[in-house]
């Protein structure tokens, strides 16, 4: 696409200074953030009991990636019908729904792994159940936040469910290992259905505006859906982005314990990068909550970018406090681009689309995931770790950067529209 012959204003930000009072102040947000919070927080300790409690029953790592595998697949074929499900009925509904299906699921592993002699058949279908309810819950987090605040108080409401997720993610893997520690993986699993449960309760008494949908076909609700994300360059160029960095963190996920053993200093210098991590993520999402960006898009993204560095830097074997610093900008930038990019989302998206545009959204960015879980392995075994770490920062840095040559990125202003 062509470059205009001046250039783009660059982007700024001032602090905000909101007109209406803070959405934790409103009753139906407060339950509803309450309810995320919970179901957070419980979800946080579930990957380190997973893991260890497959292991523990099969001794096998395929066993463990099966497993793994039953939860991402469903999830990543059912969104888009998830999206119309959100759309055509009541988005509290469905999110209450999947709450009690997704206590059901989480109970019966921890009952599985409490009786001292799991399956794994019934492991792996119940991760695939709860991969589906997934699929059906995660188009509704948008239209449950936009009808339950005042248009003024979106991006404030979004940055306080990004500082809940980001919390979790720094308090979660703790608390997993005070359960396995002490009283064993099972009531993980346990505490988890009971966090889906609370959630369902608080969503009983949550009132969300109401949005009228045309009943359609469901190829005229996907098609509609589809429409409305390719009609807007800022949202499918951005998505492009978004792919690259999950298809990048997949990459430094899977290469990068064996590098910091290796070159960092062990596995003291990995714990720390992630921790520091999680709290980038969490000061990334604090920002978010301050600033309001004149281009959100285009600043969002540009903080997006910075997952280069890390990359680069374990390629490169750097010092180990050099390259965890730049993980936790990178996550930073992670944490500050969720609220913004929601926000953005939900401004500019008609409401009666809001659940199919957003499950598109889940569907393009997490797809690149499995491939680069898939080449990452091969790629270093051809040519060792620094090729594939290389290329990925070279694939997330030019596509989050390039989305800057985008006409509807460059023009998207804080009020939802291109100016």
């Amino acid at each position: 696409m062509p470059l205009p012959s001046t250039a783009p204003p660059a982007p700024s930000s001032t602090p905000s200074t909101p007109s209406a009072p803070h959405p934790l102040r409103t009753r139906s947000f407060r339950l509803l953030f309450a309810g995320r919070t919970l179901s957070l927080l419980g979800d946080a300790v579930i990957p380190a009991a997973l893991a260890l409690a497959v292991l523990e029953a099969t001794g096998s790592t395929a066993a463990l990636a099966l497993v793994l595998a039953c939860s991402m697949v469903p999830k990543l074929l059912l969104l888009p019908l998830g999206g119309v499900v959100g759309d055509r009925f009541d988005a509290r509904t469905v999110a209450l729904a999947m709450d009690l299906v997704r206590c059901a699921t989480q109970l019966l592993v921890g009952i599985q792994l409490l009786s001292g002699s799991p399956t794994l058949w019934v492991i792996a279908a119940v991760e695939v159940a709860g991969g589906a309810a997934g699929a059906f819950a995660m188009p509704t987090s948008a239209p449950l936040i936009k009808g339950t605040v005042a248009p003024e108080a979106l991006q404030r409401a979004n940055a306080a469910m990004g500082i809940a997720h980001s919390a979790s993610r720094v308090g979660g893997p703790a608390l997993a290992g005070a359960l396995i520690w002490t009283v064993g993986p099972g009531w993980a699993f346990v505490l988890d259905a009971a966090s889906f449960a609370v959630s369902a309760a608080l969503l009983c008494a949550v009132r969300v505006a109401r949005v009228t949908v045309p009943r359609r076909a469901l190829l005229a609700d996907l098609r509609e859906g589809w429409h409305e994300v390719r009609t807007r360059d800022w949202y499918w160029t951005s998505l492009i982005g978004h792919s690259a960095w999950n298809g990048a963190a997949a990459v430094l996920m899977t290469l990068g314990p064996a590098v910091a053993l290796d070159r960092l200093g062990g596995k003291t210098a990995w714990v720390l990068l992630l921790q520091v991590g999680a709290v980038g993520l969490l000061l990334g999402s604090v920002v978010a909550d301050r600033l309001r960006p004149r281009r959100p898009v285009l600043t969002a993204n540009l903080a997006l970018a910075t997952y280069a560095l890390p990359l680069v830097l374990l390629a490169v074997a750097a010092p180990a406090p050099l390259t965890i610093a730049a993980y936790g900008l990178a996550q930073a930038g992670l944490g500050f681009l969720g609220p913004i990019w929601e926000t953005a989302v939900q401004r500019a998206v008609p409401a009666h689309a809001l659940a199919r545009v957003t499950s598109y959204d889940w569907l393009l960015s997490l797809a690149a995931m499995p491939l680069g879980y898939a080449l990452a392995p091969l790629a270093a075994d051809a040519w060792g770790p620094e090729v594939p770490l290389l290329a990925a920062a070279v694939v997330v840095g030019g596509c989050c950067l390039g989305t800057g040559l985008v006409p509807g990125v460059r023009r998207f202003g804080a009020s939802g529209t291109a100016d």
